[in-house]
C-alpha cells in the first residue's frame, strides 16, 4: 500500500474514533442541558400552581393528568415532610386526538410537596421532553454528514497538497529503481526545498558512490584474478604435457604427472566456477532480452549427446509450450548446461534423462543409484553427498544464484528413484 493511502487510512480511522467520542460527549452534554432547562420550567410551573391553588381551592382536587400536566393529592404531614423535590424521567399515557387508545409519551416530572391552610399536598408536575431516540437519530445523521465532509476534505487535501509535497520522494524512488550499477552514469537528483528529502538524497547518493567504488574494485579484482590464475595454471599444464611426451619417464612418474594434471584441470574448473559465481552475485551480466529456452535446450541436447552416448544415457524431451524467458543469454546457457551435466554425471550407465518444458517451467530429471538428497543443502556451495565425486560442487549453486538473480523459483524432488529439478519462471509480457 502506498504511503499516501496508508496515511489516508490512518486519518480516516482516527477521525472516525474522534468524531464518535465527540458525538457521545456532545449527546450527553446536550441532554443534560435540555433536562436542566426543563427542570427550571418545572420549578417555575410549580410556583405558579401553588399560587393559583391559594386563590382557587378547586385546583387541589385535580388528581389526573390532562393538558395542564399536573396532579395534586392530599397527604398527611409525615409523608409531606419525607418528600423532597425529585426530578425524574418517566412516561405518561397521553390521549391522542385521532385515536381512542392512550399513547405513552416521555416526560420530565417534578414530584414535590407543599402546605396550604394547615393541609399537606403532593404535587406532580410534568413537561413533555424531546424523545431520546429522535435526538439520537438526528445527531447520528449529523455526525455521519460531518464525517463524510471531513473525509472528502482529507481526500482533497491528500491528493492535491500532500501528493505534491511527496512528489520529490517518488521521483527519487523512481530513479533508484532504474539505477543500475556499472550502467547508469548519473546519480539520482531531485529538486526540492524539503530538508528531509534533501538529507535522504544526500545519504542515498553517498551510499551509491561507495557501492559504485566497491563494485569497480571487485570488477577489477575479478578480471585480474581471472588472468593471474588462469595463466600460471595453463603454463603448468603445458609443462606437464611436455613431460608426458618425454619418453624417458617411468610408468609411475607418468601416472603421478597425469594425476597432477587432473587436479590442475579440476582447479581450473573450480576457479572458473567461483569467478562466474562472483560475477553473478555482483550482477555483472547486464544484457536482458527475451530468449527461447526451447532453443537452448535443443542445442544443449546436441552438445551433450556424445557424452550421453558414451555413458549410454538416453534423452526424453517433451515440449508442451514455447518458453520465453527475459534474462542474459549467457546465463540461460549456464543454467541449462549445469543441469544437463549434473543429470549426466550423476546418472548410471543405461539411465535416462527426461526434459520437460511447460508454459512457465523447465523440469530436468534423471535416474540415479543415489538416495534422496537433502533439499536444504543441495544448492549450497561445495555440497557433495558423495565425497568420491570429482565435481566442483558448484554447479547447482550457480543455478541457484542465477535463479535468485532473476527471481526464478528452483525446487528439488525425489520420486521413483529419479532426481528432479524444476525451475518456475515468471510470465513474460
Amino acid at each position: 500500500m502506498k504511503l499516501l493511502n496508508q496515511s489516508m487510512t490512518y486519518l480516516s480511522v482516527s477521525i472516525l474514533a474522534i468524531v464518535t467520542l465527540w458525538a457521545t460527549v456532545f449527546y450527553f452534554n446536550m441532554l443534560s442541558e435540555i433536562k436542566s432547562s426543563i427542570d427550571e420550567g418545572l420549578e417555575n410551573h410549580k410556583r405558579v400552581i401553588i399560587k393559583n391553588a391559594q386563590q382557587d381551592h378547586t385546583i387541589l382536587t385535580k388528581n389526573y393528568f390532562d393538558e395542564s400536566f399536573f396532579t395534586i393529592e392530599q397527604i398527611d404531614k409525615n409523608q409531606a415532610l419525607g418528600i423532597k423535590d425529585l426530578y425524574l424521567d418517566t412516561f405518561l399515557n397521553m390521549q391522542d386526538a385521532d385515536d381512542d387508545a392512550p399513547e405513552a409519551e416521555p416526560v420530565r416530572m417534578l414530584i414535590t410537596a407543599f402546605e396550604l391552610d394547615n393541609a399537606y399536598y403532593k404535587l406532580k408536575v410534568a413537561n413533555s421532553m424531546v424523545e431520546e431516540d429522535d435526538l439520537m437519530q438526528e445527531l447520528l445523521y449529523d455526525i455521519i454528514w460531518l464525517y463524510i465532509c471531513l473525509i472528502v476534505a482529507i481526500i482533497f487535501i491528500n491528493n492535491l497538497v500532500l501528493k505534491k509535497l511527496w512528489t520529490p520522494f517518488y521521483n527519487l524512488l523512481h530513479q533508484l529503481k532504474d539505477y543500475r550499477l556499472g550502467k547508469t552514469k548519473n546519480l539520482p537528483q531531485v529538486q526540492t526545498n524539503t530538508k528531509e528529502f534533501t538529507d535522504l538524497q544526500n545519504a542515498v547518493n553517498t551510499l551509491l558512490q561507495h557501492t559504485v567504488a566497491t563494485y569497480e574494485q571487485q570488477k577489477k579484482f575479478i578480471g585480474n584474478a581471472s588472468h593471474e590464475l588462469q595463466t600460471p595454471l595453463a603454463i603448468v599444464t603445458n609443462k606437464l604435457e611436455l613431460l608426458l611426451e618425454d619418453g624417458n619417464l617411468q610408468q609411475t612418474q607418468a601416472e603421478n604427472i597425469a594425476e597432477v594434471m587432473a587436479i590442475i584441470e579440476r582447479l581450473v574448473r573450480l576457479n572458473k566456477s567461483l569467478l562466474l559465481l562472483t560475477k553473478i552475485e555482483n550482477k555483472q551480466f547486464l544484457e536482458h532480452k527475451i530468449i527461447s529456452l526451447n532453443k537452448i535446450v535443443n542445442n544443449s541436447i546436441q552438445d551433450y549427446q556424445d557424452i550421453a552416448n558414451f555413458k549410454e544415457v538416453s534423452f526424453r524431451y517433451t515440449e508442451h509450450d514455447d518458453l520465453g524467458v527475459k534474462m542474459d543469454p549467457a546465463l540461460a546457457n549456464v543454467i541449462v548446461s549445469n543441469l544437463f551435466k549434473n543429470a549426466i554425471f550423476h546418472n548410471y550407465d543405461g539411465g535416462t534423462i527426461a526434459i520437460d518444458i511447460a508454459k512457465n517451467s523447465l523440469t530436468i530429471s534423471n535416474t540415479s543409484n543415489t538416495e534422496k538428497l537433502d533439499g536444504k543443502l543441495i544448492f549450497n556451495r561445495f555440497y557433495k553427498p558423495n565425497h568420491n565425486t570429482k565435481g566442483t560442487g558448484l554447479g547447482l549453486a550457480i543455478v541457484k544464484a542465477i535463479s535468485d538473480l532473476y527471481g526464478f523459483k528452483i525446487s528439488y524432488q525425489y520420486t521413483n528413484n529419479r532426481h528432479s529439478f524444476k525451475i518456475n519462471f515468471p510470465p513474460t509480457a
